[in-house]
């Protein structure tokens, strides 16, 4: 019987796969899919993700990833950035990800088996392709849609707010050391520095029917820098979600990652969060006490949480979103607080009362 079951071969699995095998346990992996995984998402590791993945002895070599020291915000009138207190952050291709994570996690000892779906739960074990595997622990990495989380009995709220997300890569020579966030009336688009002459553009949008060619001219300084990119590949889309649950275990079966609940993807913490989720995960499996798992992660998603509603908030209100980069334009330092607190090197008790004060006044007169 192997102690811990991860069903899930995303990188939240690898993360729970490795971390549990760090921590002594007998580790098996199941996914019904077959490298190399990929999905569409922004392929940047914030400096607090890259820490935790180093943390589980994973290193991205500098010549596969492309280090940015920060993040830039922009519109038609407004440029505000902020460098990282904490270091750098990585933009890395997914695949190449997965397959550094894949590669150690074998290395650890973690019995990996691709092209194996697991179909169902019961007392003590579960179901993959028609056979019983018994379980000591259940992770369950199965995604945001996770049929296994309704199977275990854990129900995600009725009231997530659904965006869709596309991502395309252009190979172009790479104008900035920063993630850029780009902001108009239907979406944003981020781009991510992967290598010295590639970057990841994604786009997410709250409008069903609007895809990425229609909506790139309406970001008016990024469709310039793109005019005479080459595309790359193709592009990919996905559904990013804010969703938040009550309970992330139930008896041995505990969630993880975007099945434990997800923030939406403009924040770029969700690599983040699964990766310092791995080690509470692990930490209270040893100590079988799951309940510590659930108060670290709520821990752990409070901060982006609360950061996906304050970016959201600035989503299809021009005005308003005008008004608060024009406002951190004026107040540099706010800015870079902000990005403190969201990467984990500051915290909102250090803002303190009277920067916000001088915040909220230079907005109140933007």
């Amino acid at each position: 019987m192997s102690e811990v079951i991860v069903a899930g071969g995303g990188p939240a699995g690898l993360a729970a796969a490795i971390a549990a095998r760090q921590a002594g346990f007998d580790v098996s992996l199941f996914d019904g899919a077959r490298p190399p995984i990929d999905k569409a998402c922004g392929e940047g590791i914030m400096p607090d993700g890259l820490a935790a993945l180093q943390r589980l002895g994973v290193t991205i070599p500098p010549s596969q990833a492309c280090s940015f020291r920060g993040i830039r915000f922009i519109d038609d009138s407004h440029s505000v950035g902020a460098e990282f207190a904490n270091g750098v952050g990585y933009g890395i291709r997914r695949v190449l990800l997965h397959e550094l994570m894949m590669q150690h996690a074998a290395t650890l000892g973690v019995r990996l088996h691709w092209g194996a779906r697991v179909a169902g739960i019961s007392a003590g074990s579960i179901e993959v392709d028609g056979r019983r595997v018994p379980f000591g622990w259940l992770v369950c990495a199965d995604g945001q849609n996770s049929p296994l989380r309704k199977k275990s009995g854990l129900f995600a709220s009725a009231s997530a707010r659904i965006r869709y997300g596309f991502r395309r890569h252009y190979r172009v020579s790479n104008w900035t050391d920063f993630v850029e966030v780009h902001w108009a009336d239907r979406g944003q688009m981020y781009v991510t520095p992967i290598a010295q002459d590639q970057v990841c553009v994604a786009f997410i949008t709250s409008d069903l029917g609007l895809r990425f060619d229609a909506a790139l001219p309406k970001f008016v300084k990024l469709a310039v820098r793109l005019r005479d990119a080459e595309v790359e590949g193709t592009t990919i889309g996905a559904v990013t979600a804010s969703r938040r649950l009550r309970r992330v275990h139930a008896g041995r079966v505990a969630l993880i990652g975007e099945a434990a609940g997800s923030v939406d993807a403009i924040t770029g913490e969700g690599l983040s969060i699964a990766f310092r989720q791995a080690f509470e995960l692990a930490a209270a499996m040893r100590a079988n006490r799951l309940d510590l798992y659930q108060k670290s992660h709520e821990r752990i998603t409070r901060v982006p949480r609360n950061m996906s509603r304050l970016l959201l908030s600035l989503d299809r209100r021009q005005r308003f979103r005008q008004r608060v980069l024009g406002a951190l334009e004026r107040e540099q330092g706010a800015f870079e607080r902000m990005l403190a607190i969201h990467t984990g090197s500051g915290s909102v008790r250090e803002v303190g009362l009277q920067q916000a004060l001088r915040f909220g006044w230079k907005l109140v007169n933007a």
